[in-house]
Parts: C-alpha cells; sequence; structure tokens
C-alpha cells in the first residue's frame, strides 16, 4: 500500500533507501510479468509504484539539501 507523504518525510535516509530498492523489485516483477504473459492482472500497479518511486527520491533529494545548507 501507497505510504502518505507525511509518513515519508518521517522516515530516515536508510529507511527510504530501503523501501526504494522494495519498489524496484517489485517494479522488475511486474514489468516481467507484463513482458512474459503479456497481460497483468492489476496494470495500474505500475503507474503507482512508479510515482511511489519518485516521491521517495524527490524526499531524498529534499532532504540532501538541507543537510548542505
Amino acid at each position: 500500500m501507497a505510504k502518505k507523504k507525511k509518513e515519508l518525510r518521517d522516515q530516515g535516509a536508510k529507511e527510504l533507501l530501503a523501501t526504494l530498492h522494495g519498489l524496484d523489485r517489485e517494479l522488475f516483477e511486474l514489468r516481467n510479468e507484463l513482458a512474459t504473459q503479456r497481460k497483468l492482472e492489476k496494470p495500474h500497479l505500475i503507474k503507482e509504484k512508479r510515482r511511489q518511486k519518485a516521491r521517495i527520491l524527490t524526499i531524498l533529494t529534499q532532504k540532501q539539501q538541507e543537510v548542505a545548507v
């Protein structure tokens, strides 16, 4: 299930990286299933996971910029 932005911002960098790694794995599995079976049971999950990954990357970048300033 997708986490809210507030929950993601409260996590540390290590937790966010672990979540990011998990999302990468899930995306890989979804794309692999799509390539092999040519059909997904829930195709909307690819878009949802991509957006969640982008949110996490954005939050990580913002945290790095806060440390730099």
